[in-house]
């Protein structure tokens, strides 16, 4: 089909590229800057040689992290938190979901108004550390993982995307003898895998760069590696501990900045594979029913 553009389409389009080479510069250009200072050589650092490319290649700093024994352990650690706490919220989320999908459904009108509300007024944090404390969690892998199972905002999203698959094909389902709990297994979650997909992303996001919540429950050989790397940051660990010279400092940066970079660059590399689903998971999902 031919399409007809007129001047203020052009205008339009143009603006809408403008801003977008904006926002990606905003993201792109200190991620570059971090790469290049993580893998320049010290005298380049301290002459402020390093742009956006690496000055004398120097892979020390990325040397000493990975000789540094905590730090592979406080990875291995956020792995298992982003994959267990990721698969534990989609089990979760899609069993809490899929029965207030259901206009029909006793209190479902209730329920809603319930999760609406502890969206906006939380307990806060003393209260939230009474509560997981009385459950025995503290100081267990499990108070990483059980008590942000639910994200509130991704339930609502996934309630709205189960709304919008047509009520014919359970209706059919039930007419073959198929139970609701086989329905939500063999059609609404192959059906749903855009708006899983996008709410996994989402919750394997937040497991991987949560630190605040491993400060307070857990022991220092649960931590994950973003509290690993606030400790480099603030300069609690041993940082720089190679070197040992007028340097150090020098080193330091380039130490931080090659954490970041081995910190980010796992979920960097997962993000492009599940972009597809995130226009049609994320906007049907997000249409009230």
């Amino acid at each position: 089909m031919k399409t007809y553009r007129t001047k203020g389409n052009i205008i339009f389009d143009v603006i809408i590229y403008v801003v977008m080479i904006f926002v990606l510069l905003i993201c792109l250009v200190p991620f570059l800057y971090m790469l290049a200072v993580s893998l320049s050589a010290p005298k380049a650092i301290i002459n402020n040689e390093v742009s956006f490319i690496p000055v004398g290649m120097n892979f020390e700093a990325y040397k000493q992290i990975f000789s540094y024994p905590n730090f592979f352990k406080a990875y291995g650690n956020t792995i298992f938190y982003t994959t267990v706490g990721t698969f534990i919220s989609l089990c979760m989320t899609t069993l809490f979901a899929y029965p207030l999908s259901k206009h029909h459904l006793k209190g479902q009108k209730i329920a809603m108004k319930l999760v609406v509300f502890s969206m906006f007024f939380s307990g806060g944090l003393i209260p939230n550390y009474l509560l997981i404390s009385s459950l025995r969690l503290t100081g267990t892998r499990f108070a990483m993982l059980l008590p942000f199972a639910i994200n509130q905002f991704n339930l609502i999203i996934l309630i709205n995307f189960f709304k919008s698959i047509p009520n014919e094909i359970e209706e059919a389902a039930l007419i073959d003898g198929l139970g609701y709990f086989g329905i939500l297994r063999r059609i609404i979650v192959p059906l749903s895998k855009p708006a899983l997909a996008t709410i996994g992303l989402y919750t394997a996001v937040f497991f991987w760069n949560d630190w605040f919540n491993g400060l307070i429950y857990l022991n220092t050989d649960q931590f994950p590696v973003m509290l690993f790397l606030r400790n480099i940051v603030n300069g609690t660990s041993m940082l720089g501990d190679a070197a040992g010279s007028a340097d150090k400092a020098t080193i330091a940066i380039s130490i931080k900045s090659a954490v970041i970079i081995t910190s980010t660059l796992p979920i960097i590399i997962l993000y492009p594979f599940l972009q597809k689903y995130f226009v049609k998971g994320l906007t049907v999902g997000s249409v009230k029913g």
